[in-house]
């Protein structure tokens, strides 16, 4: 039975390294730079590309610790409870949070990234409002106030001191 392995572990590795498939390379007519030996494949159609497959929205995908709009959102937001967190789907949605004073009513805060250009129209702020009575029945209202546009004005005064902050580190 032993023979019978080793004989086919023999055969397999002969077999294989004579397919031809491993093939002597000369440096000289390869790239050396990675970027031009993907181009110089798709050129010569043994590589892929999905250059006209994936649409191109225009849309500038950073990580989000780069993303200044991002980290002056989370900045702005660090003292309340937060229940969802997603970068890749640009939105922050805080928990309700209330504080001492009325223990009845609580806000909820949902902040929408629409773009990553520091902008007032790249920023969608919801703030919603629960008020519980004493039987334990909440009403759930958006709410309107200058809250809103207070943290817009945070968070993009913020976002715009960390893009400086960014470009003088650089």
């Amino acid at each position: 039975m032993q023979k019978f392995s080793i004989l086919t572990l023999i055969l397999i590795l002969f077999f294989t390294s004579s397919c031809g498939i491993y093939k002597k390379v000369d440096s000289r007519n390869v790239p050396i730079n990675a970027q031009e030996r993907a181009r110089k494949n798709v050129n010569e159609g043994s590589g892929i590309s999905l250059k006209g497959l994936v649409g191109n929205r225009g849309n500038n995908f950073e990580f989000s610790s780069s993303n200044p709009l991002w980290r002056a959102s989370l900045n702005t937001l660090d003292f309340l409870p937060l229940s969802n967190v997603d970068y890749s789907g640009g939105i922050i949605i805080s928990d309700w949070y209330s504080d001492s004073i009325n223990s009845d009513e609580s806000i909820k805060i949902s902040i929408q990234f629409l773009s990553n250009e520091i902008r007032s129209d790249s920023v969608k702020i919801s703030i919603f409002k629960k008020k519980c009575s004493i039987n334990n029945t909440c009403q759930v209202n958006n709410f309107e106030s200058k809250i809103k546009n207070e943290l817009l004005r945070t968070i993009l005064t913020k976002a715009k001191e960390l893009e400086i902050s960014d470009k003088l580190k650089k």
